[in-house]
């Protein structure tokens, strides 16, 4: 049997592209993950308050935000499989994919919603505090109450650490710039910007060495690579800003991916290079990574394949005439 509609991955933009199909009447087949890109649900899983998704004027849980998701794409008739597709060929058609189980499908149209992951130091005790004060994504959470007049420590030297940074001065009290060589990586403008903030302070060659607190995180213990002293800064934030890594290894053989290793898609469109193969979300998304936009092309991505897959049954038909 060949599959209408393959979309693998969930998250915000799997979900949502498996709720649009499914009221297309696709019945689609959604492989959520297991362990190769994360829990089913994406990095979403692993966060406590969403206050900035529309819609849930007091915040919503992570997990929960995910669980309401996932329950409206089983409603309209998504097939929901907790499994990684761990092999594709989309060199003939229909497309196979194969999964970790040795469950072979045939998909007649692909979506690819497998994210990127947020690149951590793995510092003693980070664990313990992840989303309790330490976090990746500054816009997601700098607005916490726990970083309110708060002193903060960013770690990197890009134009992503420089953003972070400048976005959290509206929070904290002071911004801690942990660049860990002696120059900034950012262009010369963002550059500019922190140079002249007078709520940032840039520790060069720097790096963090561990964290520690009690219920939350009260500071990151640090060394000077230039003299080897080792010392604490109290902050009740740390955010890391030293990049991602897309989940695009399956891909590498058969699509085309930017030198980041994000899927490239054609213009405003979330079409790739293959015809009959979408992506959406993170893993072709390397500026905004917001679970709103990753819905908002997880919507484009059912809607393109929608009317891809009506074409191409047209052409059919018309074909037998």
């Amino acid at each position: 049997m060949v599959e209408n509609l393959v979309i693998i991955g969930s998250g915000p933009a799997g979900y949502t592209a498996a709720i649009y199909a499914g009221r297309a009447q696709l019945q689609p087949l959604v492989f959520e993950g297991f362990s190769a890109g994360g829990i089913p649900g994406g990095q979403l899983m692993t966060t406590t308050e969403v206050e900035n998704y529309p819609g849930f004027a007091a915040g919503v849980q992570g997990p929960k935000l995910m669980q309401e998701m996932r329950q409206q794409a089983q409603r309209w008739g998504a097939k929901l499989i907790i499994d990684d597709a761990i092999a594709v060929d989309f060199s003939q058609y229909p497309f196979t994919l194969t999964s970790a189980d040795t469950l072979e499908v045939k998909a007649r149209a692909v979506i690819i919603c497998t994210g990127a992951t947020a690149k951590r130091l793995h510092l003693p005790g980070e664990e313990k505090f992840w989303n309790n004060g330490i976090s990746a994504c500054a816009i997601c959470d700098g607005a916490n109450p726990l970083f309110a007049n708060a002193d903060i420590a960013v770690v990197g030297g890009g134009d992503s650490a420089i953003e972070e940074a400048l976005y959290l001065t509206k929070y904290a009290r002071q911004v801690h710039l942990l660049v860990r060589s002696d120059r900034l990586r950012a262009s010369k403008t963002m550059q500019n910007r922190v140079f002249n903030h007078t709520q940032i302070h840039i520790h060069w060659q720097t790096s963090p060495l561990s964290v520690d607190g009690d219920q939350v995180l009260r500071c990151v213990q640090v060394q000077d690579n230039r003299t080897g002293v080792i010392y604490n800064i109290a902050v009740s934030g740390l955010f890391y800003a030293i990049g991602h890594t897309p989940n695009t290894q399956l891909f590498q053989e058969q699509l085309e991916l930017d030198e980041a290793g994000y899927i490239k898609t054609q213009g405003k469109s979330t079409a790739t290079n293959i015809p009959g193969i979408w992506a959406a979300g993170d893993v072709q998304d390397h500026i905004y990574r917001q679970a709103i936009t990753a819905a908002g092309t997880g919507c484009m991505a059912a809607l393109e394949a929608e009317r891809w897959l009506s074409e191409q049954r047209a052409s059919l038909v018309s074909f037998a005439a």
